[in-house]
């Protein structure tokens, strides 16, 4: 097994790479709907339709759901086929009568509020670990590890580099890497940072390294674009 410092920084590298990545955040973070409320309901709502479905398509359609279905309670009296239908056409439909089904869940077994609690949370059919950890973080402000695409990416870039021959990522590292680099009472603005920073600088096909605030951090830097690969593996700076 590779050693522990193969997958996690040194305390120097985690606080450059925390204070790098809030300082960009105060400045560049994206102005999202869900991002101005607390509501558990309706945070859910918004990380059941950004999986596998990009920002720009999600802002109208969470809008327009949460005129129709405002609360948890109202989602779960309605039926099956009207969420479907006020969900078209985000896709992956399946997504939307899972989203029924916990909202039916949760006002029969938990008293019509989301629980605050990840083991509970992942109880639900349909959420997962990100989206337990989304909800904790994001509604609940608990310091909860998350891992979307572009969370991976990030991680995987800076602190891994390249991926192994076979083209796996380690995933349990890279849960353990999001939850260790988590500053303590930080998680809401860290992990949303985190995600921003992926979407917005560390993308998937044309990263925007020249002017990427974690370079001298950055295992992958400087990025091969046309390859999309690093030029070369090297430590990181101390």
């Amino acid at each position: 097994m590779p050693p522990a410092n193969d997958y996690f920084p040194d305390p120097g590298i985690k606080r450059k790479f925390q204070q790098r990545l809030l300082r960009w955040y105060a400045r560049h973070r994206r102005e999202l709907p869900w991002r101005k409320t607390s509501d558990p309901y309706k945070i859910l709502v918004s990380e059941v339709m950004l999986q596998q479905t990009q920002v720009d398509r999600v802002v109208p359609k969470y809008k327009e759901f949460l005129r129709k279905y405002p609360t948890l309670e109202e989602l779960a009296g309605a039926s099956v086929s009207d969420v479907e239908a006020t969900w078209r056409p985000l896709g992956y439909n399946i997504r939307p009568v899972r989203l029924h089904a916990i909202a039916q869940e949760a006002v029969h077994r938990h008293g019509g509020k989301i629980p605050a609690s990840l083991e509970k949370l992942q109880a639900f059919k349909g959420i997962g670990r990100y989206t337990a950890g989304a909800v904790m973080s994001f509604a609940f402000r608990k310091d909860a590890p998350i891992l979307d695409t572009n969370v991976k990416r990030l991680l995987q870039r800076v602190f891994l580099g390249p991926m192994n021959g076979n083209g796996s990522k380690p995933v349990k590292h890279l849960w353990d890497l999001s939850a260790t680099l988590i500053p303590r009472g930080k998680g809401y603005d860290f992990n949303q940072a985190m995600m921003d920073f992926g979407a917005l600088i560390c993308t998937a096909r044309k990263p925007n390294c020249p002017i990427c605030p974690m370079q001298a951090l950055c295992i992958s830097y400087p990025w091969d674009k046309e390859n999309k690969t690093c030029l070369k593996l090297r430590r990181p700076s101390r």
